[in-house]
């Protein structure tokens, strides 16, 4: 039988095709397996540089990876990084998330153990480039206004943009992403609030928890 008689009968385009996706197939898994460590190494990284810019080096003694605690509220799982130092509980960190005039708006937010915010940093949003972006610390120092606030600190009804008749100040021609990120802020120390005797009692290795964490990465 010639080659080109071969090549016009289906079952030799289907076992090609399928030669071609198998080989396709071992391609993309080796690739994957190749990179899987040095991309879940970089990820851990920028995570413990996030976590660091809200939560002074000074504050903890401990690695906040391994100390992480999976805290239901409701419905939703928050992952709680616990700080401490000279094995006493110093505090958390956390991440948390609001509705911006483009989409969400997510957060991360360092505390004391009192419960008084060490710092705020945006990790993720879509606003609008020169207005909504000043939630950016790399682009105002607006967001640092919240360091040594606290839940009754201002009162609760001054949480929200001097607008509203609040404490915190507004973009010109962006209010709704400081209103986001202000109201985010302050369910954040809510969620601490209510879950501070869980999270500063943790674990003594944390183990139990890491594996939750680390199943919710997957």
């Amino acid at each position: 039988m010639k080659l080109a008689a071969v090549r016009d009968r289906v079952d030799y385009q289907a076992v090609l095709l399928g030669v071609v996706a198998l080989a396709a197939s071992a391609a993309l898994g080796f690739a994957n397996q190749q990179t899987k460590e040095p991309i879940a190494a970089a990820q851990a990284r920028d995570l413990q540089e996030s976590l660091r810019q809200v939560l002074p080096s000074e504050r903890f003694d401990n690695d906040l990876l391994r100390d992480a605690l999976s805290v239901r509220d409701g419905q939703t799982d928050t992952v709680v990084y616990r700080a401490s130092l000279h094995g006493e509980f110093s505090g958390a960190v956390f991440r948390v998330s609001g509705h911006g005039y483009a989409g969400p708006i997510d957060l991360v937010i360092g505390v004391d153990k009192d419960g008084t915010v060490l710092g705020v940093r945006v990790t993720r949003h879509s606003e609008t480039p020169g207005l909504g972006d000043k939630i950016e610390v790399a682009k105002s120092e607006w967001v640092r206004d919240f360091e040594g606030k606290a839940l009754g600190h201002p009162a609760p009804e001054r949480w929200q943009v001097k607008k509203d008749g609040g404490d915190f100040d507004q973009f010109a021609g962006a209010t709704i992403t400081p209103r986001a990120v202000v109201k985010a802020v302050r369910q954040g120390l809510e969620f601490y609030a209510a879950h501070k005797s869980e999270i500063a009692a943790g674990h003594p290795d944390g183990s139990d928890h890491r594996a939750q964490v680390e199943e919710k990465a997957r």
